[in-house]
């Protein structure tokens, strides 16, 4: 079939370089029929592994290979990269800008339509160059920020590389069918850690804060979907069957994201660490896909895998909505912190509306798909019993609420912006509300999500709006709006939090810098040993008797030869004037047997 001949990443790559050179409009419009299209045709190419190649002579590389997973992820990117072109266009992007992000949406694609480990982390390492020059291209503080997030990934793509590698010399394949997953111990090791660099594991997260509030608008919301989505899906290929370790870092992720972000003013940064929150979530279920049985005795692989993919999809429509909310607030005032704004509800109602649909989605409140995806997890960390890692979930969800609260309250109900402002232009309302109205479709209807997961809704056993579980909901919010009336104050007045990357970077810096400066200095001390040595020795070569007489005076008087004795005490010890010379003869003579003798120990 022609469907299954041409990878989705071939299509995007295509219509990234027509972006580049066509008029704006229409270069735009290619992007959205492109990434549109992708979607489409996510949906309707037959499963299998397509385009099976030999590379280097020694590996069997699928190069597109499409499975329920595969499937679900193209579908989602594809969708929301035709959203996020069309924002781009509203928004002012130019073309340069919008084909960089085209090419970051083809390396994603390729990525998750990978059949093998080398196809994965070929287009995983091509996704973090073509991100970063997406980042770059904004120019200013976004420079910087993208070369600490170029080197972050960069040492985690050598990580997961070297997992490869080894795993590769231990199973003899780089096919995913070769084993499940990749093989435990170091190999798993060491992607775990590259993975989680991509995903944002506690410690491993300040890139994100640090990189996605500085680009265009339009670049945020790009960037907000695809990198830690795919290590989700990365992280999943690697460990198939689950791990409670990873389970746990989720749950960790989860609450540390979600309060971190509380304390940030800056409305991008607020929002890239609910990344890490709500990644948390699904690097959880991830976690949870193992064998461990609940009381009742039933397996949860399926439930928990399931609600890490439909929180996967469920978090790419409404993060991308309060990326493009917030790049709207910033688009008509200028203004990045909540510290300079304030009641734009009353002047901008369109993109208050959305932003409200998208809060109510990522806080997981009843009606709104983030509910759905969010207790499948929930309720499968209960369900295995796994109290620890239920009561982490629910604090994060708890901390999402609050969080939430606080940006839409400070945003668009207290205060009283001073500006004469627009709401949302055509392009941006039909991108917002298209994806508002997936968010309340999927949230209401929970069988529109079943249908389009990998594991089949029979394979589990879940019920969305039950008593209990909308008690939850409704729970977690009160419990975000009670807080929040306790900590209104503080949190308007709280500045800039620092995270860990505080610590690192100036570690980082002022450690290269002495590494640098010592370096520098050490080379300088030996050229300086090296310069006066060969002084010393073309001055002693000048006055060899001068030589033969300072060292020979320094000896004890028995050790001193005759001549240098005759001398000191025929002139009280003055330097002799006798002159030392040897005929042509002699002196090639003497090199001759030099050479000799060193040739003769040599050998």
């Amino acid at each position: 079939m022609v469907l299954d001949t041409v990878p989705p990443v071939v299509i995007v790559l295509a219509a990234a370089l027509l972006a580049a050179v066509l008029p704006r409009r229409i270069g735009h419009a290619v992007g959205v029929l492109a990434t549109g299209g992708v979607a489409a045709l996510s949906w309707v190419v037959p499963e299998g592994a397509h385009l099976q190649v030999t590379l280097f002579g020694a590996f069997d590389a699928i190069l597109y290979n499409v499975d329920p997973f595969s499937r679900l992820m193209g579908l989602i990117f594809g969708l929301i990269g035709a959203v996020a072109v069309l924002y781009s266009y509203a928004s002012g992007a130019d073309s340069r800008q919008t084909a960089i992000a085209l090419s970051y949406v083809g390396t994603g694609l390729g990525t998750v339509y990978a059949g093998d480990w080398l196809t994965l982390i070929f287009f995983w390492e091509l996704m973090a160059v073509t991100s970063t020059l997406l980042v770059w291209y904004y120019g200013g503080a976004a420079v910087r920020a993208g070369f600490r997030y170029a080197v972050l990934h960069g040492i985690g793509g050598s990580l997961l590389l070297a997992g490869i590698v080894w795993h590769y010399v231990e199973v003899g394949s780089v096919a995913f069918t070769a084993s499940a997953g990749l093989t435990g111990g170091v190999p798993a090791a060491l992607a775990a850690v590259g993975i989680g660099v991509n995903v944002g594991f506690v410690g491993l997260h300040a890139w994100l804060p640090d990189t996605y509030p500085r680009p265009h608008i339009a670049a945020s919301v790009f960037l907000c979907v695809y990198t830690t989505k795919t290590g989700v899906y990365g992280m999943f290929r690697a460990f198939p069957d689950g791990h409670l370790w990873i389970a746990y870092m989720g749950g960790a992720m989860a609450v540390f994201g979600a309060f971190a972000a509380l304390l940030q003013s800056d409305m991008r940064r607020l929002l890239s660490y609910h990344i890490q929150s709500q990644v948390g979530y699904m690097v959880a279920g991830v976690g949870l896909g193992g064998a461990a049985i609940g009381h009742s005795g039933k397996y949860y692989h399926e439930l928990a895998t399931a609600g890490a993919f439909g929180h996967v999809f469920n978090h790419i429509l409404y993060k991308a909505l309060l990326f493009m909310a917030v790049g709207v607030i910033i688009y008509r005032t200028g203004k990045e912190s909540l510290d300079d704004i304030g009641g734009l509800g009353r002047k901008m109602p369109l993109t208050a509306g959305t932003f409200g649909i998208a809060a109510l989605s990522i806080a997981g409140f009843p009606g709104f798909n983030g509910f759905v995806s969010k207790g499948m997890i929930i309720g499968a960390a209960e369900k295995k019993e796994l109290e620890a890692l239920w009561y982490l979930l629910l604090i994060g969800g708890v901390g999402t609420f609050l969080s939430f609260i606080k940006l839409g309250y400070f945003a668009f109900i207290e205060g009283e912006y001073t500006g004469d402002i627009k709401d949302a232009n055509v392009g941006q309302s039909v991108a917002m509300v298209s994806v508002a109205g997936l968010c309340v479709a999927f949230g209401l209807v929970p069988d529109l999500l079943f249908e389009i997961l990998p594991v089949p809704a029979e394979a589990y056993e879940y019920h969305t709006f039950t008593v209990p579980h909308i008690a939850e909901g409704v729970g977690l919010g009160l419990a975000g709006l009670v807080g929040f009336a306790i900590l209104r104050g503080p949190l308007h007045h709280v500045g800039r939090v620092p995270d860990i990357d505080a610590v690192y970077n100036r570690v980082f810096f002022y450690g290269g810098r002495g590494l640098i400066v010592a370096t520098t200095e050490l080379f300088a001390a030996v050229d300086r040993v090296a310069v006066q040595f060969v002084r010393l020795c073309y001055w002693a070569g000048s006055n060899p008797v001068t030589v033969v007489f300072r060292v020979g005076r320094r000896l004890p008087r028995t050790l001193q030869p005759d001549f240098v004795r005759e001398d000191l005490s025929a002139d009280g010890g003055a330097v002799s004037r006798l002159y030392i010379r040897a005929g042509v003869g002699t002196s090639i003579a003497i090199l001759v047997a030099v050479l000799t003798l060193v040739l003769l120990v040599a050998l």
